[in-house]
């Protein structure tokens, strides 16, 4: 399997089977989408910087919230959670995925805005590859992400959702994350190939780059 960050919390996840694309959005957030070729596409919420299905090729399948989806392969489970920590009052919901395929599990949390309950960590299961939003401005704060990953231990937290140089958004950079973590100057990978006999034991922090061009 091979992960590659096209920013924000839009990700593209080459299974052996099946490509999955994880949130895409439209132009004008600053990042290069390009026309990247997808079997599947999940969609956190509906929110436009998350939704933009129409720079997807090859007409793939769109899942848009709860529910459990078995494609070619790839088992998929959204779980239903809320855009902020008043149950979604204010901006509405969101649905954390689980990605089951090539005998890896990984789960993108979306815009999460609360922290999560125990009843739905332990739903969530072993994870093997955690995509966790840390730009705080709109999803959960710094300290709940931290905790989260406590909750979850996955083997590889992947941050997202966080300021750069591209972003046309007010969002918070990765830094501050990263020292809370104990991590100073990370060396952004251009990709993330992995099986499961090769992933780390304990919680490794992976920072992916951005496309700059196309």
């Amino acid at each position: 399997m091979e992960i590659s960050w096209l920013g924000h919390s839009c990700f593209i996840i080459k299974g052996g089977e099946k490509t999955v694309i994880t949130d895409p959005y439209p132009p004008n957030l600053g990042y290069c989408l390009g026309k990247p070729k997808a079997d599947i596409v999940t969609l956190s919420h509906l929110h436009p910087g998350h939704s933009y299905t129409e720079g997807i090729t090859d007409n793939p399948k769109q899942i848009k919230g709860p529910g459990e989806y078995e494609i070619g392969g790839a088992f998929i489970t959204g779980m239903a959670t809320f855009h902020d920590n008043e149950t979604g009052k204010i901006k509405g919901k969101n649905t954390v995925y689980l990605i089951e395929m090539d005998g890896v599990t990984l789960c993108h949390l979306g815009d999460l805005g609360h922290r999560l309950t125990p009843k739905l960590a332990e739903e969530l299961g072993i994870i093997d590859i955690l995509f966790l939003p840390v730009g705080e401005i709109s999803t959960i704060p710094i300290d709940i992400a931290i905790e989260t990953v406590g909750q979850l231990n996955p083997h590889i937290v992947i941050p997202m959702h966080y300021k750069t140089d591209a972003l046309a958004k007010n969002l918070e950079p990765v830094d501050k994350f990263l020292r809370k973590m104990g991590i100073q100057e990370p060396e952004a990978k251009t990709n993330l190939s992995v099986t499961p006999s090769t992933l780390p034991t304990g919680p490794e922090i992976v920072v992916l780059d951005y496309p700059r061009s196309l």
